[in-house]
């Protein structure tokens, strides 16, 4: 199985974030848990700061991978370009977010691009992407 783990802008600084929202893990201290935790699952880390970045990755995950992962940081609140791009895959997507965005700034609480997503996980820092991953493995097979 491949999963595609898609992370949005500054997520590449995480290790400069706020840990108290954002944990301590860099991207690739994720990805280390993510090949540890699942040994049989090959992951491809995708991290843009650019939304037609993103968009193009999006639009050939159909034919390259079994399920998306997608953190798209300060895109899931206003970016309809990745929406729709979520929108087009025909595979299994989690939305993940390391902080508790419903309880953040207001401007923060809603997501446009999590109504393209088969799920929401939000709040748990690192453990976000663990938990999103275990969703697909049993969304995928069963």
């Amino acid at each position: 199985m491949r999963i595609l783990v898609v992370n949005g802008p500054n997520l590449n600084m995480l290790e400069k974030r706020d840990a108290t929202h954002y944990g301590s893990f860099s991207l690739g201290m994720i990805e280390e848990s993510l090949s540890g935790t699942f040994p049989e699952i090959e992951f491809e880390m995708y991290q843009s700061n650019i939304e037609g970045e993103i968009v193009g990755k999006l639009q050939s995950a159909d034919a390259n991978y079994n399920g998306i992962v997608i953190n798209p940081a300060a895109y899931s609140h206003y970016s309809l370009a990745i929406r729709d791009a979520l929108e087009l895959c025909n595979i299994p997507k989690i939305e993940v977010h390391l902080s508790n965005i419903h309880g953040r700034e207001e401007f923060r609480q809603h997501s446009v691009t999590a109504a393209a997503c088969n799920g929401v996980v939000a709040g748990l820092k690192e453990i976000s992407y663990i938990a999103a991953v275990f969703a697909l493995n049993k969304m995928i097979n069963g």
